[in-house]
């Protein structure tokens, strides 16, 4: 996996919209907030576009590939997905103290 998908992160970054496709083939669109690493594994943090920042809810999913080599997206388990927010809410922090 390339590096310059680790860990990256930028609150004024505007309109990094993706949208996933489930297992029922319906598409539902988020934001990107961030790709970071845990425990060499990938994953990402999402949310809804239209969430104002107080009522923000994040999504993290982990990053797979099928047989194919295709990228998939998968919930993690509870504790993980508590890590990896946690990584994120300290990343965010880091980037409030150095402005």
């Amino acid at each position: 996996m390339s590096d310059e998908l680790n860990n990256t992160f930028d609150p004024e970054e505007e309109d990094d919209l993706v949208e996933l496709v489930d297992e029922n083939g319906e598409t539902t669109v988020f934001e990107h907030l961030a790709t970071l690493e845990y425990e060499g594994e990938s994953y990402l943090a999402l949310c809804d576009p239209e969430s104002e920042e107080e009522d923000l809810e994040v999504f993290i999913l982990k990053i797979e590939q099928d047989e194919d080599g295709n990228d998939v997206y998968n919930v993690p388990a509870d504790d993980v997905a508590d890590a990896v927010f946690a990584k994120l809410v300290e990343m965010t922090e880091d980037l409030g103290e150095e402005e």
